[in-house]
């Protein structure tokens, strides 16, 4: 059987791929490193029925709304960057394509089963069934009463309706689902994505989940979130696609780390939840996403990269708990509504169908009660899916984009009348979906027309008024689509200032010689005007300095890197309603009597120096992007192909620095960049006196960076990811996948064997000195830490008390409806490539007499409530200390709290050692704190109230989850009971004088 055949029949004749009563038999918690390759789930492998032809950019550079259906989220590099394209890392090149098509062909024509076995045998991941019905956590219960009394009055055609998106582009949003109007249920939309509301008009681009992460601050996290879901609720938007905490970070030249906020699970988790509490406060569903080992762009997808399928993941139980997961159970805990599972197979199953990854570790374990959607196209088939725990598929379409073949639809419908998926699931589907549009109160917003005026109130794919109501179909009615509604607030309230404030306090001072920051608006400081007669002479150098003079949105998601880099590219992207370049806000701030401001705005210096060699000071800007790897920009697709600086940037910042006033002159350097770059070839360079990572800003950031370098705010960001001396000093699998490996068969294998060893947990293994480590910050004063305290909570014991039970969920009738209730509506129009969950014919269709059976795997005893067992957050020990300023200026502190195992631990029953990391993070706090001294220091914006601070208390509370590690063979979190824990609490991973035990 050729394998789009074996596709073609999981599709649509969805029995034939529902499991054996045998694979229920056999359910296994094993760990995801076990070597039985009889555990092989059934989902293992999907061949696909795909078609690896490109769709060509449209060349109009008019209205962009118009081409954005020809940039399909996934789909592959636009006209432009395909004649660019040449033999790099990131392509696939010469002898090594011809080898890989020839493995490939062979492969392909030795059949379905001959291509499922070129897998890995160890790894595969384990059977979990059957799904875990939501609605028994007490904090979603009153929701779920709702949500089962809907359900019970709806037909099977509409609740297939609800979990199925009805097609690409077929209604306003990037993804939609259907509605029931009869119950006033409405059609669902869906929007991307975590730095703003992508194609909407009159909204706000927020800084890049990096810079927040970079802030350490959770008010600063929460109040984004705020703000984004107000601006997503006044367009009518139900579901957020944000945040994003997968990929998390390990590799450090990945192309969308900087959607997310670090590369350590607790920075992430906490961030994640802040965002998800504020987004949800406005009565919008957040998503977090990409869930799970999404860490890279080269082969996330199938065929994107020319590979038939999606890469492998494989990883052990162990890390994916400790490192992974960590995010998503503390949004989980949150009460995020949504979680947006993956492209990537892990362990050799695709993500959207793993059933240990979706029914096991979330809906058990980590008691998610939403619901599961697919990343667009990430659904690779019918059934399998559907038992595997997805409840939503996005954007509805099947193998194919916009092409109205669904694996759900009415292949759902089918499936459920043949007994393949049971009643029960698809009733928890709908469940799921219909809390969740309750949990956040949507059941209040005005109906959609024609029964009311509610949203969306903006169109996906159009800037004009009136525009196609499906513009995906051959439909051509009209309607008002855009109702140019401005979401940014106003005044005091007007999100540009929220941006400015995260921005600033995300940009990190990492090196100030002698305090040569900050700049005064005058030029010359007091102790430097003697003798000078002359103006105060600035020059400023490099691109990233100035906007793109093509415009600010001319690249289709961003996806270019022209002018000041204020976000990555992507999906997660959004058009600018404006952007502050930092050249004008730099000229605005000095003062133009005694200060000459000149620059060169780029990144090739001209033959003759003199622009250069006349300056006092040279400000100097350079940038790394990086993007989601539909899109590519040079050589560049998706992942950086590496950690230095782009388009000349090194060599830039090397002639500025070394011929700045003639080598006399002083230089600030200031980068923007998506994730880590090497420093290295310019850092150590005697006129460089300070360096500014500035990150991914957004719309203010001129602004911001001034507010820093003039010292209107005083520097409190941290580095959220560790900046190395070279690329070697990440580890050895800190790189990107970038050329498939014919010997990994049709799955290209990535092996997380790094384990819980990335970014700084790598270096402090290894004690390799970072350039500047994790956690890492200058600010303009001093910050002294004192008086460590450790107070016990209560005894060490191993394991958390037993899983409480829950509730109960709601039941349903699990009788199969009759077929004919599913038939097209006679007299109803369909529209072409439009997604229904009705069905043309039934006479191929045999009501079962008896249901599947389905024997239960064994529950987590790590579960129980949202997040996991309640008391794995029991707090174990509180750890308090001072914090004083003992500088002249007022200022925040990032003070960080890292735990250290018990050194040369024995596990208690198998006598094993357990390897733990030197030192990980458990948390954070930010503290505003006066100076002590007098003396404010000129420029510096709140330093005239310098005399008579005071000291800070900072407390942190450590939870049994935080001194336990994820024991593969118990299935548990365990405790050491036995040896000290050190505790420490410092100002980075690296810089931590306070040291005490427990």
């Amino acid at each position: 059987m050729a394998p789009h055949d074996i596709e073609l029949r999981r599709g649509r004749y969805a029995k034939l791929d529902a499991p054996a009563e045998d694979d229920y038999a056999t359910p296994t918690r094993r760990s995801f490193d076990s070597n039985d390759s009889s555990l092989e789930d059934l989902e293992e492998f999907d061949p696909l029925n795909y078609d690896a032809g490109t769709l060509k950019q449209k060349r109009s550079t008019g209205d962009l709304r118009a081409r954005r259906a020809s940039f399909k989220k996934a789909e592959f590099v636009s006209e432009k960057a395909q004649q660019r394209r040449k033999c790099t890392p990131s392509r696939l090149c010469g002898g090594l394509v011809l080898l890989f098509v020839a493995a490939t062909v062979l492969l392909l024509s030795a059949g379905g089963i001959w291509a499922w076995k070129s897998a890995p045998e160890n790894g595969l991941s384990p059977p979990w069934y059957p799904t875990p019905k939501g609605g028994t956590d007490a904090a979603w219960g009153e929701s779920y009463k709702k949500a089962a009394a809907l359900v019970k009055q709806m037909t099977l055609v509409e609740k297939v309706n609800i979990t199925t998106g009805t097609g690409w582009s077929m209604q306003m949003c990037v993804g939609n689902t259907g509605p029931v109007p009869r119950l006033k249920f409405p059609a669902l939309c869906l929007q991307d994505g975590p730095l703003g509301i992508r194609f909407a008009d009159n909204i706000t681009a927020f800084p890049a989940g990096i810079t927040v992460g970079a802030t350490w601050n959770k008010e600063l996290m929460y109040q984004r979130g705020r703000a984004h879901g107000l601006e997503a609720r006044l367009k009518g938007i139900h579901v957020l696609l944000g945040p994003a905490m997968g990929p998390l970070g390990r590799l450090p030249a990945g192309g969308r780390n900087f959607e997310g906020f670090g590369t350590d699970p607790v920075l992430q988790g906490v961030a994640a939840a802040q965002t998800i509490k504020g987004i949800q406060s406005e009565g919008v569903m957040a998503t977090a996403k990409h869930y799970i080992l999404n860490e890279q762009e080269h082969f996330r997808q199938a065929w994107e990269w020319g590979t038939p399928n999606a890469i492998s993941s494989n990883i052990d139980d162990r890390t994916l708990h400790e490192i992974y997961a960590w995010p998503f159970a503390e949004s989980v805990r949150a009460g995020v509504a949504s979680i947006m599972c993956s492209y990537n197979q892990v362990n050799n199953s695709y993500a959207c169908q793993n059933s240990k990854l979706m029914n096991g570790l979330l809906k058990d374990e980590l008691g998610f009660q939403g619901f599961v959607q697919s990343d667009w196209l990430a659904q690779r088939s019918g059934v399998a899916s559907a038992l595997a725990g997805l409840d939503m598929t996005m954007p509805g379409d099947g193998l194919k984009w916009a092409n109205g073949n669904s694996l759900w639809g009415p292949q759902l419908t089918r499936a459920v009348l043949n007994g393949s998926v049971p009643m029960e699931r698809v009733d928890d589907m709908v469940t799921r979906i219909v809390a969740a549009w309750y949990q956040v109160g949507q059941d209040r917003w005005r109906l959609q027309p024609p029964f009311g005026k509610g949203g969306p109130t903006f169109s996906s794919w159009t800037d004009e008024e009136i525009g196609l109501l499906h513009p995906g179909s051959d439909d051509k009615t009209t309607g008002v689509v855009n109702k140019f509604i401005n979401v940014q607030g106003e005044g005091d309230d007007f999100h540009g200032n929220l941006v400015r404030r995260i921005a600033a306090e995300g940009t990190v001072l990492v090196k100030n010689e002698n305090n040569f920051l900050p700049l005064n608006r005058n030029g010359w400081k007091e102790h430097e005007k003697a003798g000078k007669e002359m103006n105060y002479r600035v020059g400023v150098f490099g691109e990233d300095a100035r906007l793109n003079r093509e415009g600010l949105n001319v690249c289709p998601d961003q996806s270019c890197n022209e002018g000041t880099l204020a976000s990555g590219w992507g999906s997660g992207a959004v058009d600018f309603p404006y952007l502050i370049e930092p050249v004008s806000a730099l000229r605005a701030a000095f003062n133009n009597e005694s200060v000459y401001v000149t620059d060169w705005l780029e990144n090739k210096l001209p033959k003759e120096k003199e622009i250069l060699e006349d300056q006092d000071v040279c400000i100097v800007f350079a940038n790394a992007d990086a993007g989601e790897g539909y899109l590519s920009f040079e050589k560049i697709r998706g992942d950086r192909n590496d950690l230095f600086l782009q388009k000349n940037g090194d060599k830039l910042i090397q002639e500025v620095a070394t011929g700045c006033g003639r080598g006399n002159g002083s230089v600030v350097v200031v980068i923007h960049t998506v994730g880590p770059v090497i420093l290295e070839k310019w850092i150590d360079h005697p006129s460089i006196k300070a360096v500014v990572i500035a990150n991914l800003p957004g719309q203010e950031s001129g602004n911001s960076l001034v507010d820093i370098l003039f010292g209107d705010i005083n520097p409190s960001g941290r580095l959220p990811y560790t900046i190395a001396k070279k690329e070697e000093d990440y580890g050895p699998d800190s790189k990107v996948k970038y050329l498939p490996n014919p010997l990994d068969g049709l799955v290209p294998q990535q092996n997380f064997s790094d384990g819980l060893y990335i970014d700084y947990r790598y270096l402090d293994k290894h004690d390799i000195t970072p350039r500047y480590e994790f956690g890492y910050g200058l600010s303009y004063t001093t910050f002294h830490l004192s008086s460590l305290l450790i107070t016990a909570k209560g005894p060490k014991t191993p394991f958390p008390a037993p899983r409480p039970s829950g509730l109960e969920p709601p039941s349903y009738s699990t009788e199969i409806p009759d077929p004919k209730t599913a038939l097209v509506p006679e007299g109803f129009r369909k529209l072409s490539k439009y997604i229904y969950p009705y069905l043309d014919s039934i006479d191929d269709i045999k009501k079962p007499e008896v249901q599947t059976s389905q024997l239960q795997s064994p529950l987590s005893p790590a579960g129980g409530a949202q997040g996991g067992n309640p008391d794995l957050y029991t707090t174990m020990i509180t750890v308090s200390a001072s914090v004083t300023n003992i500088g002249v200026v007022d200022g925040d502190c990032v003070v960080q709290l890292y735990i250290a195992f018990p050194k040369n631990y024995k596990d208690d029953e198998s006598g094993e050692t357990v390897d733990f990391p030197v030192r990980v993070l458990r948390g954070f706090e930010k503290l505003h704190v006066e100076a002590v001294q007098d003396g404010p220091i000129q420029g510096v914006k709140g330093s005239e109230h310098g005399g008579g601070g005071n000291k800070k208390m900072v407390t942190f509370d450590v939870t049994r989850k935080d001194l336990s590690y994820w024991d593969t063979k118990r299935q548990n979190w365990v405790m050491p009971t036995s040896g000290d824990f050190g505790i420490f609490v410092g100002l980075s991973s690296r810089n931590l004088p306070l040291e005490g035990r427990w």
